[in-house]
């Protein structure tokens, strides 16, 4: 009896610790939505924000650029980040590879061949009519490198994922950048997207994606405690009883569905499904159940701050979100790959 009593301020304490920072992720998030709405060349308040929501009048300039430009990407951004950080939490717990993320898997370059060809050769020039087939590449990419990497002998490994989705990535982009290449007007009509952005389009690629991106995110919390497992090694997992190959195929499946979301909706965005897992992992461990919930929080407001952040350094003009999160995410690149940590797993 002594000892259950001695042991329970630990277990409230290790329990309180991933409260806190859910709820102070909720908070970061609240306020970074509400700044996304705020912030711009045409200036508004709060008042006005808080209008435009819940008392809408059509004849105000101010309140038209809050529901229809800035509360549209406010929500896809919302939407892509929670996809692209629970996707990247996932793979990195599946492939055991800290440096993991849905480009591992060629799940952009897959979008990105789709829909420059769905523009090319069918003239099909609307975010709405290219989602679908952006987001079939993505899935096309992220099943044919795990068909190859099921090859040989072992089965699926961390290292013959990483391999195969490098090779196919190479090759999707060389085709890519050939059809670029030889038709000026898919160039223009695709160099936004392919730069990852989320301004000048609704929410109707939401609408289109919102059940496969709902049964993504509850499939991810629910993965939680195979990741775990799973995180202690193939043979102790199985020793716990855990089918290996079961869990890893259907985490795969997982990653691959809400990294084709996001990336069907915003375009390739580099670097928040590889970031937000480690921010997630140094505040509450190695827990996969909260780093998942963390990733769904941290995600979007790693987003919504990087669209921010493109409104303001170059106004009145403005940088595309998958531009600033790369010159962001270049350097945490290089500080996780130069950590002694890192190194030693």
């Amino acid at each position: 009896m002594v000892c259950l009593n001695a042991s329970k301020p630990s277990n409230d304490a290790a329990l309180f610790r991933p409260i806190v920072w859910v709820l102070f992720a909720v908070t970061l998030l609240a306020f970074a939505a509400i700044c996304s709405l705020l912030v711009g060349p045409v200036p508004v308040d709060l008042q006005t924000v808080w209008t435009a929501l819940f008392a809408f009048d059509s004849n105000d300039t101010a309140q038209i650029v809050v529901r229809q430009l800035r509360l549209p990407r406010t929500l896809l951004a919302v939407t892509a980040g929670a996809c692209l950080a629970v996707a990247g939490s996932i793979t990195q717990g599946v492939t055991r590879n800290p440096l993991g993320g849905p480009g591992i898997l060629g799940i952009n370059a897959g979008a990105a061949f789709a829909m420059v060809t769905a523009i090319h050769g069918l003239n099909i020039l609307t975010p709405k009519g290219y989602v679908w087939f952006a987001f079939v590449g993505a899935v096309a990419a992220g099943a044919l490198v795990y068909g190859v990497a099921r090859v040989g002998p072992g089965g699926i490994t961390p290292v013959k994922l990483a391999l195969a989705g490098a090779v196919l990535t190479a090759l999707l982009s060389a085709w890519t950048s050939t059809l670029l290449l030889l038709d000026e007007e898919t160039l223009d009509e695709a160099r936004f997207w392919l730069a990852g952005s989320l301004a000048g389009r609704g929410t109707e690629e939401i609408r289109l994606l919102f059940p496969l991106i709902l049964v993504g995110v509850v499939a991810a919390l629910s993965l939680g405690s195979s990741l775990n497992t799973l995180s202690l090694g193939e043979e102790a997992a199985a020793s716990l009883g855990q089918r290996v190959g079961v869990v890893r195929l259907w985490s795969g499946l997982v990653s691959v569905l809400l990294a084709a979301s996001a990336v069907a909706i915003a375009g390739p965005i580099a670097f928040v499904g590889l970031a937000v897992p480690h921010i997630a992992r140094s505040l509450v461990g190695p827990d996969y159940r909260w780093i998942t919930v963390l990733c769904l929080l941290f995600g979007p407001s790693l987003l919504l701050v990087a669209d921010i952040l493109g409104r303001i350094v170059v106004s009145p003009q403005e940088l595309q979100v998958g531009i600033v999160t790369s010159l962001v995410g270049a350097p945490f690149l290089i500080f996780l790959v130069r950590s002694k940590r890192l190194a030693e797993l």
